[in-house]
């Protein structure tokens, strides 16, 4: 019994399943949701302020706080960042 594990990990099996995207994507999309809404709680901005401040509906910035819609602009994104007086940093990773 030398070897703990046996088999695949689970982006391994994600992949086989055509599922790895998908999952990654919802990943991504809760970070970015939770991260705006913990900036929002230490500035002390409400939805309605933050909506304001971005020129946008309060219900395009319930999407965009929705953990599970990822279907997020970068254009939103970039909104909700300097309404908020942050920047976004991407970088694309080796695999």
């Amino acid at each position: 019994m030398g070897k703990k594990n046996i088999g695949s990990n689970f982006d391994d099996f994600l992949m086989e399943q055509a599922m790895l995207e998908d999952a990654t994507a919802v990943a991504i999309k809760r970070v970015i949701a939770w991260q705006i809404a913990e900036e929002m709680k230490h500035q002390k901005i409400t939805k309605t302020e933050l909506a304001k401040r971005m020129h946008t509906s309060r219900a395009a910035l319930n999407r965009l706080l929705d953990e599970e819609d990822t279907s997020l602009t970068l254009t939103t994104l970039a909104s909700a960042a300097a309404a908020l007086g942050k920047t976004i940093n991407f970088k694309l990773a080796a695999a």
